[in-house]
């Protein structure tokens, strides 16, 4: 399948900054399943990209700007993938830590007591490793209702649990503290999802990795109980949402408005987010 993004992100600034230095986590690496035809950022300031590898192997481009206050920001990224379907099993990816460090509590996706019984009680009757991951993405998907538009903002895995309804990256925060606590090491994906269908839910996403016996790393969408599919794109990964976001703040970019418009045009249609 071939994708076409283009994800703009605008600041406003009130006051207005007098410098900026800010990280961004928007670029995808190729892998097994995903190939990159073509992607680049633009800014509406004058100033270079710098681009290294975090500690999880995501490209992060690097901006500052020092040349005065500044209102309004501008990122742009654009560009397409090519996909194919591996059902879910994710191979080829550039991987800096090992699997194990994955299985470390993070701020956002830590267990408590009742995502631990939670846990529990989806793995009960479990033949295998794969088979536990599979019934906890069940489910979740069956008592957490999926709010893209959740007004109480949980701050992390147990808060969103409790309320029993979130977004996608609540969703990915509540199995990710569960797959931990299961024995297997599990991390936050960030990336885009395409509509199955004209008029279909598209845009930004967020979904889960879970690291399984002789099988690797595969991608889990708690929100669609799912694993992943050539619709996803994987952008950038971490413990949680924390390292695993898109943007990432250095300095100067304190109390501003952010608006983002996202574009994917796949199988010959287009949608917008």
């Amino acid at each position: 399948m071939r994708i076409r993004i283009s994800h703009e992100i605008t600041h406003r600034f009130a006051p207005p900054a007098r410098m900026l230095i800010q990280n961004l986590r928007l670029t995808p690496h190729g892998f097994d399943s995903q190939y990159v035809l073509s992607w680049r950022i633009d800014l509406s300031v004058d100033s270079a990209l710098k681009q290294t590898e975090d500690a999880h192997g995501n490209v992060v481009s690097t901006f500052s700007h020092h040349g005065g206050p500044i209102e309004r920001l501008t990122v742009t990224a654009t560009g397409e993938i090519e996909t194919s379907d591996a059902a879910g099993v994710v191979k080829g990816t550039v991987e800096r830590l090992p699997a194990e460090m994955y299985l470390r509590d993070s701020a956002l996706a830590h267990s408590n007591g009742a995502l631990r019984a939670f846990a529990n009680d989806s793995a009960a009757g479990a033949q295998d490793p794969l088979d536990v991951l599979h019934r906890l993405m069940g489910e979740l998907n069956r008592v957490m209702t999926f709010d893209p538009h959740q007004s109480d903002d949980p701050d992390s895995a147990a808060e969103a649990f409790a309320l029993r309804r979130g977004r996608a990256r609540d969703f990915a925060h509540i199995f990710i503290a569960c797959a931990r606590f299961l024995g297997a090491p599990a991390r936050f994906v960030n990336g885009y999802r395409a509509a199955d269908e004209e008029g279909g839910e598209t845009g930004a996403h967020c979904w889960a990795e879970a690291h399984a016996p002789r099988l690797g790393w595969i991608a889990f969408d708690p929100t669609a109980c799912i694993c992943a599919d050539p619709r996803y794109v994987r952008v950038a990964v971490g413990f949680d949402a924390r390292d695993g976001s898109f943007m990432s703040t250095a300095h100067g970019m304190v109390d501003d408005a952010v608006d983002s418009v996202i574009r994917v045009e796949q199988a010959g249609y287009q949608t917008q987010a």
